[in-house]
């Protein structure tokens, strides 16, 4: 099948997978942090009180991401995306009202939930299920919404922030969301191979057959891959977080870092469209071991950096992680664990995911309250990352063995 003819037969279905990984940003740490000073004004907060609020509704989001991820397996994702984005839209409105920082932990604990946790693993999950052979092309295609989504609200939210009170943008954020849900159900209508009803169209994991989460957190491949899991989301997270530090201990300007991220975004999406090509070419086994290596590199680069210029290389090279990453893990649960749990599946390693976007930014916080500046912490991070492939590398060869032949 050639690319058009799959994007013309699938256009519905890709349109929503790509609508929930965009409309994720509203609850993505990138989006939130836009308007740090303001929350900090408006409450009286220092860094670290804010750092703390932030971890403790983070932490709390992702651990109710175990039970809240599995209802993908339950239902469609027409009726559940409802749900979901009503709740984002609520959480959008109660953060442009609330009065003091109690309350505001509970505000960011709804956003996390609701749009990095549950939008991002419909979006991931429809796709996985939706799509056998061309997974790797229509997650590729869904996680665009994500590229976008960091490429254009960041900069349209700045430039009204400075008309506009955050709390007014913060109702923009929910209006619009409640914009995009009748488009959502309308994509949707004909949902394809719902869950509760396309057990002949789903894919087998290891050993030829479909996995419960149970036999997955039992299972030795699981624990071997969380570095590889919980890496990328924690100090990924920790490098936008730290972004006012980090130029300050270079010496460069906030504004130059910032404009950098154009072509991070362009590096991202090359490579997300890459990776889904090689998914459905060679198969997700041979590339999930590589793709913490291009993170490893890219915190090297930064680390020992001392000009704008190879700042850029440094988030070009992170953008390659990025992409890759985004595409390979999510086909990778898909792939060795069967479809039909798979939202439970993904829901473990969701939950895993929103943990480390909440310990990345408090352990380099606190590193930098001990006098350990945020380039110093990049260098073991990279042999962080570097440990993680070779880990992933090793229970891969292992268990890949145990995959059905098509896979």
């Amino acid at each position: 099948m050639s690319y058009l003819r799959f994007l013309i037969d699938n256009r519905l279905f890709l349109l929503a997978g790509f609508l929930l990984t965009f409309t994720s940003s509203f609850g993505q740490t990138y989006f939130i942090s836009l308007f740090a000073g303001e929350i900090k004004g408006s409450f009286g907060l220092t860094d670290g009180g804010w750092g703390g609020i932030y971890t403790i509704g983070t932490t709390l989001s992702a651990i109710t991401m175990i039970w809240a991820g599995a209802l993908t397996d339950r239902f469609r994702v027409r009726q559940l995306s409802l749900g979901v984005m009503v709740l984002l839209a609520l959480a959008c409105l109660a953060m442009s009202l609330v009065p003091n920082g109690f309350l505001l932990v509970f505000v960011i604990y709804a956003l996390r939930l609701m749009g990095q946790g549950m939008l991002s693993q419909l979006g991931a999950v429809a796709m996985s299920r939706w799509f056998i052979a061309t997974r790797g092309r229509a997650l590729s295609i869904s996680s665009m919404g994500f590229a976008v989504g960091q490429a254009m609200l960041p900069v349209i939210f700045v430039a009204l922030l400075a008309t506009i009170d955050w709390r007014n943008l913060w109702l923009v954020a929910a209006i619009c969301i409640m914009a995009l849900i009748p488009v959502m159900q309308v994509l949707l209508r004909q949902e394809r191979t719902p869950q509760s009803m396309a057990h002949d169209e789903q894919s087998f994991g290891m050993n030829a057959k479909h996995w419960t989460r149970g036999e997955m957190l039992r299972h030795p491949l699981f624990y071997i891959l969380i570095p590889l899991v919980l890496g990328p989301s924690a100090w990924g997270t920790a490098l936008f977080f730290q972004q006012v530090h980090l130029t300050e201990v270079k010496g460069w300007s906030l504004v130059s870092f910032v404009a950098l991220m154009p072509i991070y975004t362009v590096a991202s999406i090359a490579f997300t469209f890459i990776t889904g090509w090689a998914v459905d070419r060679i198969g997700v086994k041979w590339i999930v071991p590589f793709q913490m290596v291009p993170f490893g590199i890219s915190f090297l680069v930064l680390a020992y950096a001392d000009t704008i210029f190879m700042a850029g290389v440094g988030l070009v090279i992170f953008g390659v992680g990025q992409g890759t990453q985004g595409t390979a893990t999510s086909a990778f649960w898909a792939v060795f664990y069967g479809t039909r749990n798979l939202g439970a599946i993904k829901a473990a390693a969701a939950a895993l995911m929103v943990f480390g976007s909440a310990i990345g930014p408090g352990v380099t916080g606190a590193f930098i309250d001990f006098g350990v500046d945020f380039p110093d912490q990049m260098i073991p991070i990279a042999l962080f990352y570097f440990a993680g492939a070779v880990l992933a590398g090793l229970g891969i060869l292992r268990y890949q063995r145990d995959l059905p032949v098509a896979a």
